[in-house]
């Protein structure tokens, strides 16, 4: 079992957070050091601490992070104009919770991406 981390104290309610989507899979809060106008982290309930701890049975909440950020990006005004999503995984990736979670950024140019 993994660890509790803050985002899963974010999910249970024992620490504040500006929640903008909640359901029964996954959990959506405004990012505290926001790199653009619209950055939103969209955490899993599973206590998945990265991508390669995921299986096919996770797929269900996996998927839902998907589809929540297109709702959040609509809510947002952000959609029609476009939005970045990123899942980053582990030190080297820039992974700094160890906690399957989703960025979405968005709200002004974003430039291409440094690969």
């Amino acid at each position: 079992m993994a660890k509790e981390t803050i985002f899963s104290k974010i999910i249970n309610g024992d620490v504040p957070a500006d929640i903008v989507y909640q359901d029964d899979l996954v959990t959506a809060f405004r990012d505290i050091n926001p790199k653009a106008p619209s950055h939103i982290l969209i955490v899993t309930h599973l206590l998945l601490p990265s991508v390669n701890d995921a299986t096919a049975e996770h797929e269900l909440a996996l998927g839902r992070l998907f589809t929540v950020a297109a709702k959040i990006a609509q809510q947002e005004g952000i959609d029609q104009n476009g939005y970045r999503l990123i899942v980053n995984c582990n030190y080297h990736g820039g992974q700094e919770v160890s906690h399957f979670h989703m960025h979405l950024l968005g709200g002004r140019p974003l430039g291409p991406m440094v690969i």
